[in-house]
Formats: structure tokens, C-alpha cells, sequence
């Protein structure tokens, strides 16, 4: 007989490994768990020589890997409803922007908050996507915009991390607008993000990685290269904030530096894409963010299908264009806004999430080796993951 801690059975487990079935699906399938870790997986007639501490009967029901929500902009101050209202009178993402609206009002408000602060005010939405079964999140600096309180938000990340439990990934994005002390000075800026944010960000190991809004109204692609050589010099993986409100290829830049994903990227054509498969680099889709500002130019999906690129979906939790923490509402966005398939879809929350976060060993699969986190559904159809909105919320098996 073979020890293990705990043996999940009688389940439909959407293991999310390449088995040749949807999914990964083990139908009737079988988890035995040790030292927080799967051990083993299979059918549950094959299961019997476990001698485990715990059991668990599945009864037929789902089980998934926890959820991974892989682009958020969770740690900020204020609130920005108003804005909301301009957009409902008739303005538009550029128009609150060059108000002096947008990123810049929460940028006034993080500076002002204490770390302790950020924390609190941060936890409800950390407890929210909890709630439906997320246990891995990354979280953007990028409201500091000065060395400080880029800092600030960082170690603020890792605070909520010790409070909740959440494996956090950080994420620095101190090229995320022009903070307005260098509103005549972008080459300084620049200098300032590549001489000194970032190197403190590496030297204090407070970021898991660097990220750039690329965009007419954020950073040219010369200034986002020179962030990428900055952060490569110091070790640190990048992503991007790529082709949202435009096409300046910034899919096919974040490419070249062999980026972990390119996020937004509605714009995206088809020359980047090619660059994003020959590096492996995830498409990340934001669809909560595509519906609050009413965009219509939709990202090309069927050519990451055509060209085998990896999609992830998440929330983009911000407090101007995607103010929610409801990933599985974004999952059910993805498919009917998106087009995407079931399949697709749960692949974005857990595998191909994982591999926008460079966790895709660890996280985001029940397979052998990887940390045992699980989810039981009240469910007995994956299907239902993404299409029932409201109460239908996961029980946390491991955590």
C-alpha cells in the first residue's frame, strides 16, 4: 500500500494536461495528495492500493485546479466612480486621460495611502476572488510612479500575499503613465525607471517581473525597449500592456524579449503574432476591461488559434477600466464576447495562466509534481464553470 495524505475520488477531474481529452478530463477519475503535493493521479477503479488519511468522495462532481488570475492592478488607492459617469456622458479613455484623470488620480491617491492602508483596502477584493476558487494572482505596481511608491505598492503585494494566504506574483509596472513631476521630461523618467526602480526592485527581490503600457497615450516602443533591456539586465522577465487602442506592434516587441505574455492586444496583427509563437509568449485577454469601455475592435483570436498561441484570460482588477474582481465572469466574457471555447476558456485560468506567470511547473494542472491546490464544483458538467453566472462557487478541497 501506498501512504498519501489525502485521495480525492469519483470525480470528473479536469486535469488540464495534454491526455488527448478535453480538458485533460479523467472521467471517474482519482487524486491521491502528499506533503501538499500530487502524487498521483488516475481512474478510481485503480486507486485502491492508497492507504491515505483523508478521503474525499467526489461524488461525481468537478474538480480543478485552483484558479490563476494573471493580470491585476490589485493594490491601489481612491476610487475612480466618477469616472465611470464621464464615460456614461459621452468620454472616452483618452479624453479622462489627457483631463488629468485616469491612471494619474489613482497615482495621487497611492501616493498619499500607507502601505497599511493599500493592505486593507485591498483585502476584500483579494477575499472576493477567493471566493471563486483563486488561489495564485499577480499584482501590478504602477500607481507610484516614483521609486518609493512603486516600492510601496510592491511590498504591499507581498503584505497581502502573508495576509491571505494567495501565492502573489509582483509585477513591476513603473512604466505604466508619465507621472506628472516628468511631464516635460520622458527621457528622464525613462533614466529614472532603468537606473533606479528597477535595479531596487531586483537588488530587494520585490518583483517577479517587468511591465510596460505601450500606447499613444502611455510609452512609445523606443521607451518600452529601453525598460525591456533594463529589465533584462537585472534578470527579470517581462510582459506587456500590448496593442489595447492601437497597433504599434508592442506583441511582436515584448516577443522579441522573449516576454511571458502580451496582454490587451486587441490591435495585434498578424506579424506580431508570428514573433509571440516562435517565443511561446501568452495572449492574455482582458475582456472585462474590453466591455467597460465599450471597445468594438476584438482580439484576433482566430489567429492565435492559426498560429498555436496560448490564451489566458483575468480580470484586469483596476479601479478606471476593469473595476471587478469576478474572474469567472470573465471566463463566461471570454466565450460570449471573445468567442471562445469551454476549453479554451478553463485553459486560461489555470495552464496557460500559470505559464503567463513562468508558474506553469507548479501551477495550473493536476499532474504529478505540482502543488495541490484543488477545487470540488458543485457541478458534474465543466460546461457549467462558464456558463452559470451567480452561485455555483468551488469548496477549496487543498490550499
Amino acid at each position: 500500500m501506498t501512504k498519501c495524505d489525502l485521495l480525492i475520488k469519483h470525480a470528473e477531474l479536469i486535469t488540464c494536461t495534454d491526455n488527448g481529452q478535453v480538458c485533460g478530463l479523467i472521467s471517474n477519475g482519482a487524486v491521491a495528495v502528499s506533503d501538499n503535493k500530487i502524487i498521483w493521479t488516475g481512474s478510481s477503479a485503480s486507486c485502491k492500493n492508497f492507504d491515505a488519511l483523508s478521503t474525499v468522495d467526489a461524488q461525481g462532481q468537478v474538480v480543478t485546479p485552483a484558479l490563476i488570475d494573471c493580470h491585476t492592478h490589485l493594490i491601489f488607492g481612491g476610487n475612480r466612480a466618477n469616472e465611470f459617469a464621464m464615460r456614461l456622458a459621452g468620454a472616452n479613455y483618452e479624453d479622462i486621460a489627457r483631463a488629468g484623470g485616469g491612471i494619474l488620480s489613482t497615482v495621487k491617491a497611492t501616493r498619499e495611502a500607507s502601505i497599511e492602508t493599500l493592505v486593507e483596502a485591498a483585502l476584500p477584493r483579494a477575499e472576493h476572488l477567493m471566493s471563486q476558487g483563486v488561489r495564485t494572482v499577480e499584482i501590478k505596481s504602477g500607481y507610484g510612479l516614483d521609486l518609493d511608491n512603486e516600492l510601496k505598492m510592491l511590498k504591499a503585494a507581498k503584505l497581502l500575499a502573508e495576509h491571505t494566504g494567495l501565492k502573489v506574483s509582483t509585477t513591476l509596472l513603473a512604466a505604466h503613465a508619465l507621472p506628472p513631476e516628468y511631464k516635460d521630461n520622458r527621457a528622464g523618467y525613462i533614466d529614472l525607471i532603468c537606473k533606479e526602480i528597477i535595479p531596487q526592485a531586483a537588488k530587494l527581490k520585490l518583483a517577479d517581473a517587468v511591465d510596460a503600457f505601450c500606447e499613444g497615450i502611455g510609452f512609445t516602443v523606443d521607451e518600452t525597449r529601453q525598460v525591456f533591456e533594463a529589465a533584462a539586465r537585472w534578470g527579470l522577465p517581462v510582459k506587456l500592456h500590448a496593442d489595447q487602442l492601437s497597433n504599434l506592434s508592442g506583441a511582436g516587441l515584448v516577443a522579441e524579449f522573449g516576454g511571458l505574455s502580451a496582454d490587451h492586444i486587441e490591435y495585434t496583427d498578424e506579424a506580431s503574432i508570428k514573433k509571440m509563437a516562435q517565443a511561446d509568449t501568452v495572449a492574455t485577454l482582458l475582456p472585462y476591461a474590453f466591455y467597460a469601455l465599450q471597445e468594438t475592435q476584438k482580439p484576433p483570436i482566430d489567429l492565435f488559434r492559426k498560429h498555436g498561441i496560448d490564451m489566458a484570460i483575468a480580470t484586469d482588477c483596476n479601479p478606471g477600466t476593469a473595476p471587478t474582481t469576478n474572474l469567472l465572469q470573465c471566463l463566461h466574457m471570454a466565450c460570449t464576447q471573445f468567442g471562445l471555447t469551454v476549453e479554451e476558456a478553463i485553459l486560461g485560468v489555470t495552464k496557460h495562466a500559470a505559464k503567463a506567470l513562468n508558474l506553469d511547473e507548479a501551477r495550473g494542472q493536476i499532474a504529478k509534481g505540482f502543488d495541490a491546490q484543488l477545487l470540488l464544483w458543485p457541478i458534474k458538467d465543466v460546461a457549467d464553470m462558464v456558463y452559470w453566472q451567480g452561485n455555483k462557487l468551488p469548496q477549496v478541497i487543498t490550499d
